[in-house]
């Protein structure tokens, strides 16, 4: 769904980086999308319209890309906001995951106390490959004491099957690429 309050069609917006990060990979690059301001009011208008009436209290989103679409929804939602970084990167005492992507291991953190007890969170970022991610960052909302109210990804890559990873939480993606 394109909200109608946008005449752009931002999907067009996505390229593909053939080779990036390594070979036999096909990057999806965003930064054409972060560029153009009526293409990316649109990309988060569709990503939060399905939780709209969901009653999330707080976005979270891992760090890069999320951060930019995971603030804008938390506007957009009239919730917080809370980073999820990489080790180091925060200041006080920190909760941790650690998880695999497609070509290593990770871990992303947040702060102990980001998310309050009962906290609905909804989980942001621009792509669902394998779900490790993904994954980690509802590890990190449930162990804080938030409770997943879903995942809204700009493009998922359905033939990497990363949703197996969310169990049954509710997964919206406006781009998905079997």
């Amino acid at each position: 769904m394109t909200d109608q309050h946008y005449p752009i069609e931002w999907r067009s917006l996505i390229r593909d980086v053939p080779g990036f990060p390594r070979a036999g990979v096909v990057f999806k690059d965003i930064t054409p999308l972060l560029g153009d301001p009526d293409g990316l009011a649109a990309c988060v208008a569709e990503l939060v319209e399905p939780f709209e009436d969901q009653g999330v209290e707080l976005v979270a989103a891992p760090e890069a890309r999320g951060f930019v679409i995971g603030g804008m929804a938390a506007d957009r939602l009239g919730a917080g906001f809370v980073p999820l970084r990489k080790p180091g990167k925060l200041p006080r005492p920190t909760l941790g995951a650690d998880y695999e992507l497609e070509y290593g291991a990770e871990r992303l953190e947040m702060h102990a106390d980001a998310v309050a007890a009962g906290a609905r969170v909804l989980i942001v970022d621009d792509v669902l490959a394998t779900g490790g991610t993904a994954a980690a960052s509802a590890q990190l909302v449930i162990h804080g004491g938030g409770e997943v109210v879903g995942f809204s990804f700009i493009v998922e890559l359905a033939f990497l099957d990363g949703r197996r990873q969310l169990g049954n939480a509710r997964v919206e993606s406006a781009l998905r690429i079997e």
